[in-house]
């Protein structure tokens, strides 16, 4: 692995250390670039704020924080400022428009709810046929948006009805991603921690079908960014559906 795009910050409410320590582990790890993608604050009409995403407070913060370390590590390794977000049509443009005075370097999708008002997270058990339809209906206009680098954990959903149907509609959703040239991740924190996901149907049809690959560290603590067990475990899992993970992917700024 040289390079990661999925690392949080303490500042999300459920990730520990130092900005400083990912740095350093990454360093030491060997990656070339570490890419930071803290929850997205999101613009909810009445204010409220998710209790798993970086506060509107620490915004300037954690934007400053990053770009202070890609200066003072410059030297070491590529630094990149970015965030993790879901697409909610309702919401999206003022999200944008909540990141825009800032030099954002890339977009994660990661789709846990279907809409704005979060009402079923995705790794809870889904039997219904119309969820996991939304799910992929969202998730493909969320990424023909132009504005999303790469589909984080794209097998999150946790759908429990009928596989024809699932492989139904993850052909879908997979096929659009490479028409769209979207790069999708294997997540490693999924892996370390024994989640619905990764899903083996679901990288088997990958794996059939050609989609690009990358890794993903979903790292929340330091001892995340590459570990090596964890990459062990992530690079055999890969290797049972004849994926080869890209080592690096080409970021897109939202606009």
């Amino acid at each position: 692995m040289i390079a990661n795009y999925h690392t949080h910050t303490v500042r999300c409410g459920h990730a520990v250390g130092p900005d400083r320590a990912y740095v350093e582990t990454a360093i030491r790890r060997g990656l070339k670039t570490l890419g930071f993608s803290e929850h997205v604050p999101m613009p909810f009409p009445d204010g409220h704020e998710s209790s798993y995403r970086l506060p509107r407070r620490l915004l300037d913060d954690y934007v400053q924080s990053i770009l202070s370390l890609k200066t003072e590590y410059r030297n070491d390794i590529e630094i990149r400022l970015g965030f993790e977000a879901e697409y909610y049509p309702d919401l999206f443009e003022a999200m944008l428009d909540l990141l825009r005075p800032f030099p954002v370097d890339y977009l994660l999708l990661g789709q846990h709810f279907n809409d704005s008002s979060e009402r079923v997270y995705h790794t809870n058990p889904q039997l219904a046929q119309s969820a996991l339809v939304r799910y992929a209906d969202v998730a493909l206009e969320g990424l023909t948006t132009g504005c999303f680098s790469c589909f984080a954990h794209p097998d999150l959903m946790h759908y429990i009805g009928p596989k024809r149907i699932y492989l139904r509609e993850m052909t879908r959703l997979i096929n659009g991603a490479i028409a769209l040239g979207i790069p999708l991740e294997i997540n490693m924190l999924g892996i370390r921690e024994h989640k619905n996901y990764p899903n083996a149907n679901f990288w088997t049809l990958a794996g059939e079908l050609g989609a690009s690959v990358i890794l993903g560290c979903d790292a929340h603590t330091p001892e995340h960014v590459a570990d090596p067990d964890n990459l062990r475990d992530v690079e055999a899992f890969a290797a049972r559906f004849q994926i080869t993970p890209l080592k690096d992917i080409s970021l897109k700024k939202p606009s």
